[in-house]
């Protein structure tokens, strides 16, 4: 098979994902993903790529770009996020893309700006090769990926085709075929505010939300110890914020606790909330005094569920994926399990794009202080991108 090694050069592959990250990309910055968009669209263009910008909302925009094969072989998509989480208190210039002890520092750098570099460097390496796959590459470039996924709600809508996808979060030479589904859910109970020197006259609402956690704890927790599936890990759920009341001399007449839950096949977004509101329904009935609601957060999502990846071992896209990652590793690449949710449900679900997850870098430096991803990760993370397409697209 083709060194495609030949075919491009290390300092392009980092200039290009320095360049990406150098450009602010968070839900912060004005117009968040449109600049960087642009700058890989012109980059596509300027490399003889074709290329099209689509507006997904306001400036906001995704970048699709294609590598046109003979016709009659598998379509694969390389789907990537071009958003990022903020710098928050980063310990390192979040927008140098300095490169120190063999790596590129910076916000983006392992999610996944890396990843974006190498699929485009992938796609001019096989162009410049002068093969032409049987099938076609398509590079979907997508706004949004670390809140509600618009962009790739939007591609998945459109009607996009492919017989395969690789989603680029980082897998550190492993790969993901399943993860959980996600749901963010807030739950809001309801007291009777009263002056703190008569507190027998208000309900509190504090108090009754700690019922609630208790409850959940014992009844819940059990349940979904006994719950695993083998691709993606147990089914979880964790309390991530409570608030509530107003000062410390007022009976709180309001509280809020935020959930987040992880779920797996055989159980559903329904099942899930139902759970809730049977322990809610059950402490009713034990204190009149108990009121509360469930309400699904919308910052989770836009409006397809965020389910649960289940990619079946046997479709071409994943035995291509390993079979491309053993031979750059030398060895029998494992399956990462109990990784976050990802854009590849979407396609999996709604598109119907049999989908992996694979990418440069280790996914335990993604949104920390000193996020980087070594520059030996994205070099031979195209060598497997290379590999993954002319096996799944044919030549």
């Amino acid at each position: 098979m083709i060194d495609i090694k030949k075919y491009f050069e290390t300092g392009e592959l980092v200039k290009l994902t320095q360049e990406l990250v150098r450009i602010p990309s968070h839900k912060d910055v004005e117009h968040r993903e449109k600049e960087v968009a642009e700058y890989i669209y012109n980059f596509c263009i300027e490399n003889g790529l074709k290329a099209e910008l689509q507006q997904v909302d306001g400036e906001r925009k995704n970048v699709i770009a294609y590598l046109k094969g003979i016709g009659y072989g598998k379509n694969l998509m390389f789907n990537g996020h071009t958003d990022t989480v903020p710098p928050y208190n980063m310990t390192i210039d979040p927008f140098a893309a300095e490169i120190k002890d063999e790596c590129i520092w910076g916000r983006g750098t392992v999610d996944m700006k890396g990843a974006i570099a190498c699929m485009l460097i992938t796609m001019l390496a096989i162009k410049r090769s002068g093969i032409i796959l049987d099938g076609d590459i398509i590079f979907t470039g997508v706004i949004g990926e670390e809140e509600k996924s618009e962009g790739t709600e939007y591609i998945v809508k459109s009607g996009i085709k492919a017989d395969g996808a690789i989603v680029g979060e980082p897998s550190n030479y492993e790969y993901a075929i399943g993860h959980r589904g996600l749901e963010w859910l807030e739950i809001k109970i309801k007291g009777r505010a009263a002056h703190g020197g008569v507190p027998h006259l208000g309900i509190n609402a504090i108090s009754k939300a700690a019922k609630l956690i208790n409850k959940i704890e014992q009844e819940l927790y059990p349940k979904l110890e006994s719950r695993y599936n083998e691709f993606m890990g147990p089914s979880v759920m964790n309390f991530g914020a409570i608030e509530g009341g107003s000062q410390p001399s007022t009976v709180a007449d309001w509280c809020s606790i935020k959930i987040d839950r992880r779920y797996i096949p055989g159980e559903t977004v329904e099942s899930v909330i139902g759970e809730y509101q049977e322990i809610i329904d059950k402490l009713k009935k034990e204190d009149p005094d108990f009121d509360a609601e469930i309400i699904r957060m919308p910052n989770n999502m836009l409006t397809l569920d965020h389910l649960y990846l289940m990619t079946d071992p046997s479709e071409q896209i994943v035995i291509s994926t390993k079979e491309a990652l053993k031979e750059v590793i030398g060895k029998e690449p494992e399956i990462t399990r109990r990784r976050g949710w990802t854009d590849a449900a979407l396609l999996s679900n709604y598109a119907k794009i049999p989908t992996v997850v694979c990418g440069p870098g280790d996914i335990s430096y993604s949104h920390t202080k000193n996020e980087h991803v070594p520059i030996k990760d994205l070099i031979n993370m195209v060598d497997v991108y290379s590999k993954i397409a002319f096996k799944f697209c044919g030549i």
